[in-house]
């Protein structure tokens, strides 16, 4: 889904390091991509590959120190958000931009009750009084699917389960109708028919608010089942990006093809053992200069070593950032052109 209207967030060439004993670590490097009103990109990638580092980069959820945004634009509603003092920064915060955490139980605080969690947002951002805000609190609880809603708002965090948990986490980013939801892997944690709740339930309040959705993930069966577009990561940037149906059709960066291969088949046709990713993703000590991916992939040849490749287009609303052309299962041409020259 690209519909014609202008992007509601547009990020551009975004850098971001932490400051540690051993040195910077280049966590986010050069991240671009867009968003349009009422869509969902999915953003995936194995532990460490910058997912949740550049989205709370968007709004300034780093600490700092050690961290540090050092580049780079993030465009909301005319503002850029990296140039934003603290306070219209928290302004943004909840009726700008909704986030959705990964674990409720670090997330909720665990001394106020759910209730009062809920009011709070209402109050400071939407000028409700005490008794506005405990009647929307209410409504929010009931449209994540909580029972008997006026009484659960007087519960602590430890009395729900995690799945109920994560419904008020979601609850709590819904409040103030938020332009941009970001999801960072909201079900993680849960069993499969708790996941399969909150992704129907994600799915219909889409539909009913019409907000863009950021959905982090490292499962990409939830992506392909929910999101228009895929944004693969790596090292800290995006290796490959497009809609889900032409980067599952067709993908076109080693590491895409590998985390492909992780996934099981759900009609049992693949009987050999799955496929597994060797090695872990890089600690960027520097900006990369070489393919992050290199040391893990079986097409490595010297153009890797030697440069960082860019992303290029491979289709409509497709690019991806790699040397090797699966179309001719050969080096792309222009980098084999620029050895010989």
């Amino acid at each position: 889904m690209r519909n014609g209207a202008q992007p509601v967030l547009e990020v551009t060439n975004l850098k971001t390091i932490f400051r540690t004993r051993g040195g910077e670590v280049h966590a986010v490097n050069s991240v671009s991509f867009d968003l349009k009103p009422g869509e969902l990109l999915g953003v995936v990638g194995e532990s460490g590959s910058g997912k949740s580092v550049t989205m709370m980069s968007l709004i300034g959820l780093l600490p700092s120190p050690p961290a540090e945004v050092r580049e780079g634009s993030v465009m909301f509603d005319g503002l850029d958000l990296l140039k934003c003092t603290p306070a219209q920064l928290r302004a943004v915060r909840g009726p700008g931009v909704g986030f959705i955490f990964q674990d409720p139980m670090t997330s909720l605080n665990p001394v106020f009750t759910v209730g009062y969690q809920l009011r709070e947002p209402l109050m400071k951002h939407m000028g409700m009084t005490k008794a506005q805000a405990q009647i929307r609190a209410q409504e929010l609880l009931e449209l994540v699917g909580i029972p008997d809603a006026g009484r659960r708002l007087k519960d602590f965090p430890h009395q729900f389960s995690g799945g109920m948990r994560q419904r008020v986490m979601i609850a709590i980013a819904l409040a103030c109708d938020p332009k941009v939801l970001i999801a960072d892997e909201p079900t993680t944690a849960l069993d499969v028919t708790i996941q399969a709740q909150i992704l129907e339930l994600v799915k219909d309040l889409r539909q009913k608010l019409g907000m863009a959705i950021v959905w982090i993930t490292h499962d990409l069966g939830v992506i392909a089942g929910i999101a228009d577009r895929i944004m693969v990561m790596y090292g800290g940037q995006i290796v490959e990006h497009g809609t889900v149906k032409e980067v599952f059709a067709k993908p076109r960066h080693p590491y895409t093809r590998a985390l492909l291969q992780t996934v099981p088949s759900v009609r049992g046709e693949r009987a050999e053992k799955l496929n597994v990713i060797e090695g872990q993703p890089p600690i960027l000590r520097a900006a990369p200069t070489a393919c992050p991916f290199r040391d893990r992939c079986s097409l490595r040849f010297a153009a890797c070593d030697a440069g960082n490749p860019a992303r290029y287009d491979v289709g409509p609303g497709h690019d991806a950032a790699c040397f090797w052309d699966f179309d001719t299962d050969a080096p792309r041409r222009e980098v084999t052109e620029k050895a010989d020259v």
